[in-house]
């Protein structure tokens, strides 16, 4: 699978504000944003009009690059979006919620997306009891995410665990941190969403 290998941190900056990439560090005067809160490049500090077309495709890479998506990725979860009822721009953001990897990073079993992508390839992961290896998963509304026995006393999720405490757990989900397993209480809300995130942009950029 295709995946964006280069320096997320100059993401962070293209966009103009933290997309929390890079776990721990986001959290520390390490930042990029903190450091250098403009644009990478040559001309990145430059005065720059963007055209209506630029805002909008910039809005769809800054929520690509929030949940870690590749070009046909995303498109096929717009299609998705565009098929269920409801309004397009919130059924997009629930059905990306609904990835296991992010299930994984909400519930802070990983320290960033990334990393809760890879505890979920390498089979650290059970879905209602049972090991799941894909983090494209959609999860249900009653769903129990788990880290499986013999993972537990990982370092890595371990040390997750104790770093998450300060990002919380979102509303639409419940985490007994002792059983290192959580559950999908509701689908979010809208107004639960916090990211400054425009989605009417997006719905915009693929119906030109």
């Amino acid at each position: 699978m295709a995946r964006n290998l280069g320096p997320v941190c100059r993401l962070c900056r293209r966009e103009g504000l933290k997309l929390f990439l890079k776990g721990e560090r986001c959290y520390s005067d390490k930042c990029a944003i903190e450091r250098r809160n403009y644009p990478p490049g040559a001309h990145g500090q430059a005065r720059t009009r963007f055209s209506e077309f630029a805002i909008r495709l910039r809005e769809k890479q800054k929520v690509k690059r929030i949940y870690g998506l590749m070009e046909t990725q995303f498109a096929k979860y717009f299609e998705m979006a565009e098929r269920m009822p409801g309004i397009t721009g919130e059924n997009l953001l629930v059905l990306l919620e609904r990835r296991l990897d992010n299930a994984v990073y909400r519930l802070g079993f990983a320290s960033s997306l990334a990393q809760a992508r890879q505890v979920v390839r390498h089979g650290h992961i059970a879905v209602n009891g049972k090991k799941v290896t894909i983090p494209s998963t959609l999860i249900e509304v009653g769903d129990t995410i788990s880290v499986t026995e013999s993972s537990r006393q990982k370092k890595v999720i371990v040390e997750a665990i104790e770093m998450a405490q300060r990002r919380g757990v979102p509303p639409w989900m419940a985490l007994e941190r002792e059983q290192f397993r959580g559950t999908l209480r509701s689908l979010p809300a809208r107004a639960e969403l916090t990211m400054p995130i425009s989605e009417k942009l997006i719905v915009e950029h693929y119906s030109r």
